[in-house]
């Protein structure tokens, strides 16, 4: 994409009037979005674009400018004016840059490139068809495929550099199902860092299949009941209350704004030490994965909470530094247009010991949470309210009616705390995260859980 020669000279044209790091980085992406609505294509779009970052530092300060373009003289341009703004004090030149390695290796057998775009209606086609003949309360089904071919090169004023090719597909399938007056949803998706050999893994039918039986099951939905009451969270989707209630507030620009209530809490007990958390972007294939973060670090499996002690904070270059910690890989960044910043990738609670169904066994009265739908969330606080998209009243250690217009009300880390039994069904669910006006793909997971008591809204029949 650019030769290390070049790299090198922006580099040091970047650190010209005293920068104390200076940084390149390099995108190019070509990507493809269908939808298909009531049975038709309703959106078809195809784009690809181009263009580099350049960021500074000097003291605490941050600049950052980017260009629509790969042309040496642009660039250079680009550095010069970048470099002008500032008035440091150092004197650094780049020498030589080194390779980074990653232990991360994927083998990507169907690429976007090589499916045709007949193939991918036929995709949409084929989860339409199964949504709708799954029952005749179908009325309606939306869904969206997506892939993306991507190439990053990143070089910094330390010496080193790093590339890598990026593959990702994402297929989501929406049910509307209608029954007299009753009208509910079913959503559900599949994300893999992959090419279209995830469709071997996950059939797009059965994907559209699940999808329509939570908005068909659901139609029977009773009202909840309301209070303190033990909840059991199903696994996958479930971890999301994690990822936004207790995960950004692992984030070390969060600790070091004085916004996260884990602040000075490493080596302290924060949950049930039957709990481990870990966020892991070297899992093959999986949403949240990468070879290199978005600063050219390697990536990494961080423990976080380990038998209920806080070991690690989620960090990227820059927050590394200024606490005096170990870079963990997660400086990740939506494209060549945005400044970095700490942000998870794949986490998840850990899988315990307990089987699922014995969990649900253990409750007399209760609620299973097994997906949920919007929510709010104070990062600084963890408070949160997340609303039940899928959940199930628990009766005499049974699963029994499905529950309608139900949220669970709490605090993550007190939630964290009341987590009385972990099971043995790890397993994850994709998604987007917002933060600072970026959008990153992560995938959120657990095994099923049971927290002894959440405050749980409902409406009674």
């Amino acid at each position: 994409m650019i030769e290390n020669r070049l790299a090198k000279k922006i580099l040091n044209i970047l650190l010209g009037n005293g920068a104390d790091f200076s940084e390149i980085f390099i995108q190019k992406r070509a990507f493809n979005n269908l939808r298909l609505e009531d049975s038709k294509i309703e959106n078809s779009s195809s784009g690809y674009e181009l263009g580099c970052g350049l960021r500074l530092w000097v003291g605490d300060s941050t600049f950052y400018a980017y260009v629509d373009s790969l042309e040496e003289s642009k660039l250079i341009n680009a550095a010069k004016i970048l470099s002008s703004a500032i008035n440091g004090t150092s004197s650094l030149k780049i020498l030589d840059l080194t390779e980074a390695k990653s232990s991360y290796v994927t083998d990507i057998r169907k690429p976007p490139g090589s499916i045709q775009s007949d193939a991918r209606k036929d995709i949409l086609e084929l989860a339409d068809r199964s949504a709708r003949d799954f029952n005749p309360a179908v009325i309606q089904v939306t869904s969206t495929l997506s892939d993306t071919a991507e190439e990053t090169y990143i070089a910094n004023s330390y010496g080193s550099f790093s590339s890598e090719k990026i593959v990702k597909i994402f297929l989501a399938v929406n049910v509307v199902a209608r029954r007299g007056k009753n009208i509910r949803t079913g959503y559900k998706s599949l994300a893999r860092s992959s090419g279209y050999e995830a469709f071997d893994f996950k059939n797009p039918a059965d994907l559209a299949l699940e999808a329509s039986g939570i908005a068909v099951t659901m139609l029977d939905a009773v009202g909840a009941p309301a209070g303190e009451l033990p909840v059991v969270i199903g696994p996958a989707f479930g971890g999301v209350i994690f990822h936004e209630a207790c995960g950004h507030g692992l984030e070390a620009d969060a600790v070091l704004k004085n916004a996260s209530v884990f602040k000075d809490k490493a080596g302290k007990k924060i949950a049930s030490e039957i709990v481990t958390a870990i966020d892991d972007s070297t899992l093959e294939y999986r949403w949240g994965s990468y070879k290199f973060d978005g600063e050219g670090f390697p990536s990494s499996r961080t423990v976080l909470i380990k038998d209920g002690v806080l070991q690690n904070y989620i960090y990227d270059l820059r927050t590394s530094k200024k606490l005096g910690a170990k870079q963990t890989g997660n400086g990740r960044r939506q494209s060549f247009r945005n400044v970095p910043f700490p942000r998870m990738s794949n986490t998840f609670i850990d899988s315990g010991d307990e089987d699922p169904d014995s969990i649900i066994r253990s409750v007399s009265r209760g609620i299973y949470a097994k997906e949920f739908a919007g929510g709010q969330v104070d990062p600084a606080t963890g408070d949160f309210v997340f609303g039940i998209s899928e959940g199930y009243l628990i009766e005499n250690g049974k699963i029994s009616f499905p529950i309608k217009d139900t949220t669970i009300i709490g605090n993550g880390p007190e939630v964290l705390k009341k987590i009385e039994a972990v099971g043995n069904n790890l397993d994850f669910a994709p998604g987007f995260c917002g933060k600072n006006d970026q959008l990153v793909s992560n995938e959120v997971g657990q095994p099923t859980i049971k927290v002894e008591k959440i405050t749980v809204g409902g409406i009674k029949d």
